[in-house]
């Protein structure tokens, strides 16, 4: 069997397994052997029932009871449902879209099944478990794994002398793979399947792509004993080192395919712009407020980096209201008091180097521009905003303090002929219509929400026909651990605003538990009646089906206004936004929202990055264990611009509270963690927090990046991504095109196609 050889040649296949195949992309045995254990199961799993805790994976054993088929209320989906019980309770059981699996278990058999214990309106249930029906219960659920009890008709444990082991104490010790599955295809299957290819030796002439240099001095082992340590481990070191092997691996290619691009753009020459400091002390003491010393150092390492012949290419991390719109409005100020040279060294005699910034909505790109204003309002600098809405020009020839609409085509002549040195806009700046004459900075707001292609068009824009290519600056709110930003943003140098400007008031964050509702709203009322505003974020756009049951119970943006509107804010005017609603619908109600037309904002956390809306001083969060430390403090922040005392209510369910008697477990540890928001000095903080508490797979935003669950496990560990970045580094050096090593760049072009950084 060959690793290139197609699946549907070398298994028999019925239609249902087929179309399973494609769902999970595996079409080759090579394919197959990839698609790695989700994790390894054994009778040490073992559970009590009555110590389950919602969001575990579990294993239990028992007998089965009330096996039933039915369909879900709304969505008419298909499930089985029952009970399965053990010595200390009994827990309810859900298979969705899967109720023939009602008649393949009898109602008093003893199985075991293994899923993740959720949470549900009526209580907890095991979801969708993997079942193995089991001759007799092998160990009663009360004990250890080391002192097995047995249950009646269970063939009796070993005396001292010897004899026939226990029921319990056969399983004991056995570990097997758990694959992910899909309907249609098992984790059984993969195990069988695997296991044919092992017998054919298909792994022996197998070559690694890792230099075995690299293997070596990190310890790693080779492809082909990976791949038998991932599937068949004889113990958990096998199976540690074969993930630490694959984990390396993931992050090591994406080292190499973010530092290949930086190389290819550093090979670009630059305008080298040299800052007349007196001019930079001058423009930073007109600022509305001192720059903190991480803002200082933020502008020096810039203005560094665009001193030099090659092209920056920088990342500016800062939490909102750290003030990076000054950070760059700065170097922008730098870059356009430069004017360009010609071919033959002599400063040209009309036209200053020219920046584009680029942001996201268009809210956002009119906030810049008025906030660009009031930087530049003491100067005399032509400053556009593009959008598809319309154009606009500072300064206005009637109201020099103030800007003034304007033909798109006549600003389009002035960007174009360069006396527009300062172009604000959206998407509308990568059009083929809009060219720079000497475009020498591009600042990109919120990076990650442009698409790399989008990123490259603006970045690449009209430098074909220059001399030089424009220096990146891009910006985020988003706060990024460490080691997760060395590897999706390895291509971009890092720049942090840690602290918040001298003066800012701190947010008043409270963590708020059901009985203490009633006094909050009246706290928040009394805000409103003072003419401040309020955002409501909810974790769900509407309510989920009631019959349902993987539908948690948690609040939704739609019925929560709802229920405002009709109960304890009926007075105020409620608006609804969320990702459902069209482009022109958010920016409308968002509009609504900052000119005091809405009182109250119910939304989702698509307005974790959002504009500034100075008088919204209150923020509520709904379901706050359903979010991660990081986002929960991006989504606070919407309400930290406002010059007065701005509040933050963090409302949890009844099942967080600790005095709760359900409250055990994972269940208890919710406001504890949520009380780092009160302490954290910052969003960082909050983030490798985050890391640590609940994962990488937890981090807001990491599903988008194509990035396996084991790589983004390796994202915790420092050491491995400062090693895959160190030799990626060193190989990109020594061999830009990988030209020594084709199996591996044949393995980073795949890599790339499954990776997308947006």
């Amino acid at each position: 069997m060959e690793l290139s050889n197609q699946l549907e040649i070398k298994f028999r296949l019925d239609i249902n397994q087929k179309k399973a195949l494609r769902r999970l992309k595996i079409f080759s045995v090579a394919d197959l052997l990839f698609h790695f254990p989700v994790r390894y199961s054994d009778i040490s799993e073992v559970k009590k029932i009555a110590e389950l805790i919602p969001g575990d994976i579990a294993t239990v054993y028992g007998k089965v009871s009330k096996l039933k088929t039915k369909k879900a209320f709304r969505s008419r989906i298909p499930m089985a449902e029952g009970e399965i019980e053990d010595l200390s309770g009994k827990i309810k059981i859900i298979w969705f879209n899967q109720a023939y699996l009602a008649k393949m278990i009898k109602n008093g058999e003893n199985v075991k099944l293994t899923g993740k214990i959720t949470l549900g309106k009526k209580g907890i249930y095991l979801a969708n478990p993997e079942f193995e029906k089991m001759p007799d219960m092998p160990i009663d659920s009360h004990d250890t794994l080391f002192r097995p009890s047995r249950l009646p008709g269970t063939p009796p444990r070993p005396n001292a002398e010897g004899g026939q082991a226990s029921q319990g104490e056969k399983y004991m010790g056995f570990s097997y793979p758990i694959y992910a599955e899909t309907r249609g295809i098992t984790s059984k299957w993969f195990y069988h399947a695997i296991e044919k290819i092992f017998k054919e030796k298909t792994l022996d002439n197998i070559a690694d792509y890792i230099p075995n240099d690299i293997l070596q001095k990190y310890h790693l082992p080779t492809l082909k004993t990976a791949l038998v340590w991932i599937h068949k481990p004889k113990n958990k070191k096998n199976a540690e080192s074969a993930r630490k092997r694959f984990a390396f691996e993931e992050v090591f290619c994406i080292q190499l395919e973010r530092q290949h691009d930086k190389f290819e753009y550093r090979k670009n020459k630059s305008f080298q712009i040299k800052p007349n400091e007196k001019d930079v002390q001058d423009f930073l003491k007109r600022f509305p407020f001192s720059p903190t010393n991480s803002q200082k150092k933020s502008i020096d390492t810039i203005l560094t980096d665009m001193a030099k012949n090659f092209p920056m290419s920088r990342l500016l991390e800062g939490d909102v209201g750290s003030g990076k719109t000054a950070v760059a409005a700065t170097a922008a100020y730098v870059a356009q008091n430069q004017r360009p040279e010609d071919k033959n060294g002599k400063l040209q005699n009309f036209g200053n180097l020219q920046t584009a910034y680029m942001a996201p909505t268009e809210i956002l790109a009119t906030q810049h521009f008025e906030s660009f204003i009031e930087y530049f309002k003491h100067l005399s600098i032509n400053i556009g905003l593009i959008t598809g809405s319309g154009c606009r020009k500072f300064p206005s020839k009637v109201n020099p303090s103030g800007w003034t609409t304007i033909n798109r085509a006549q600003l389009l002549k002035w960007v174009a002929e360069g006396v527009m040195p300062i172009l604000i806009g959206t998407h509308a700046l990568i059009q083929k219509t809009v060219k720079f004459k000497n475009l020498a900075l591009v600042v990109i707001d919120e990076q990650h929400r442009f698409g790399t292609a989008q990123r490259r068009k603006l970045v690449r824009k009209d430098t074909k026909g220059n001399i030089s290519a424009p220096h990146l600056l891009s910006m985020t709110a988003t706060p990024i651990p460490r080691t997760l930003a060395l590897t999706i943003y390895g291509d971009l140098d890092l720049s942090l605003l840690d602290e918040m400007p001298a003066g800012r008031k701190q947010i008043i964050t409270e963590i708020i538990t059901p009985n203490k509702r009633p006094e909050t709203y009246e706290k928040i009322r009394q805000e409103l009646k003072n003419g401040r505003q309020l955002y409501v974020i909810c974790p769900r756009i509407f309510e989920p089906d009631p019959e349902k049951e993987l539908a948690l119970n948690v609040k939704s943006a739609v019925a929560e206004a709802k229920i405002l509107k009709q109960g304890v804010f009926r007075e105020y005017e409620i608006g609804v936004l969320h990702s459902k609603m069209s482009k022109e619908k958010k920016e409308k109600v968002m509009a609504d929202f900052t000119l005091g037309k809405i009182n109250i904002l119910c939304a989702t956390s698509v307005v974790e990055v959002g504009v500034n809306v100075p008088n919204a001083t209150v923020i509520i969060i709904e379901g706050a264990e359903r979010f991660g430390l990081a986002q929960l403090h991006q989504l606070r922040g919407r309400v930290i611009r406002s010059t007065h005392q701005a509040y933050c209510y963090i409302f949890v369910s009844e099942k967080s509270r600790p005095s709760s008697a359900k409250a055990t477990g994972g269940q208890g540890k919710t406001i504890e963690r949520l009380k780092a928001l009160k302490t954290a000095k910052n969003g960082f903080e909050l983030a490798e927090l985050d890391l640590t508490l609940r994962g990488a797979g937890e981090l807001g935003g990491t599903k988008q990046w194509g990035i396996t669950d084991l790589g983004m496990e390796a994202i915790k560990n420092i050491k491995m991504v400062e090693a895959a970045r160190t030799e990626a580094i060193r190989l990109i050096e020594e061999d830009p095109e990988l030209a020594k090593y084709p199996l591996l760049k044949q393995k980073v072009r795949e890599k790339t196609e499954e990776f997308h950084f947006e």
